[in-house]
């Protein structure tokens, strides 16, 4: 029996010990977080501009955080959402800490996680990021001509087209050409000129521009245009064709 009731006393002071106020005073901490509103924040810890120290979710018996940079307090915030705004210009370059304290409405103080920041100068962020936007932007720039050379040598006049021809249109769309009024499917490597418009070369009439994307119905409309325009220019016939065609009647009708 006193075998039996030994591990069943164990596990309940483990339980008490797990569940105790103390153990969970010990244990909690407010979540930091540090958002960069304007400026450099680039890899590593080197930071410069306007940035702003906020409490992720808070306890909801938490009244008061205080924002402490080298120990310092900075600022205080009383009011959800806890969140500070300062500006690396204002103090020193070099290596700085930043932290909080919260305060709930039970009198307990509550740490928060600790960032150590190295603030640098304007000149040293923006060197910096160009050291890293400049390869990114470099190989937007090759890749853009690429897709526009490949456009250019791809964008020769398409073999003619019946009109009236309905055409699969695919994933990109199709657009209608404002020179030939015709209706043609996007390439893969047409070039987006924004939300609406791509840089693209008719392969009907073979004139380039912006181009705007238009929906099925519009593109199905246009062909059917294509029959009615064919046969409104098609030119009619003339005065001695008309005779020709009345007398090679007549012969066989006498025949």
């Amino acid at each position: 029996m006193k075998k039996r009731i030994f591990p069943i006393l164990l596990c309940l002071v483990f339980s008490l010990i797990a569940a105790s106020p103390v153990g969970a005073q010990d244990s909690a901490q407010l979540t930091l977080r540090l958002n960069r509103d304007f400026g450099y924040g680039g890899f590593g810890n080197d930071i410069q501009g306007l940035f702003s120290m906020e409490i992720r979710n808070p306890p909801d018996n938490l009244v008061r955080v205080e924002f402490t940079i080298d120990g310092e307090l900075i600022a205080e915030d009383s009011e959800a959402p806890f969140k500070i705004q300062f500006s690396t210009d204002s103090y020193s370059l070099g290596e700085h800490v930043l932290t909080a304290m919260g305060y709930t409405t039970d009198g307990q103080s509550i740490p928060s996680n600790t960032f150590t920041m190295q603030f640098v100068s304007a000149e040293a962020g923006w060197q910096a990021a160009g050291k890293i936007v400049g390869p990114i932007l470099g190989i937007v720039l090759v890749v853009i001509l690429a897709s526009f050379i490949t456009t250019f040598l791809a964008g020769k006049k398409q073999a003619a087209i019946p009109p009236g021809t309905p055409r699969n249109y695919g994933l990109k769309g199709g657009t209608i050409c404002p020179k030939c009024s015709r209706p043609y499917a996007f390439k893969f490597m047409s070039l987006n000129m924004g939300p609406f418009h791509k840089l693209d070369r008719c392969p009907n009439c073979g004139r380039w521009g912006l181009f705007r994307r238009r929906s099925l119905d519009e593109l199905r409309a246009a062909e059917a245009a294509e029959v009615s325009s064919v046969q409104e220019f098609e030119p009619a016939a003339s005065e001695e064709e008309k005779l020709r065609k009345e007398l090679e009647d007549s012969r066989y009708q006498n025949q």
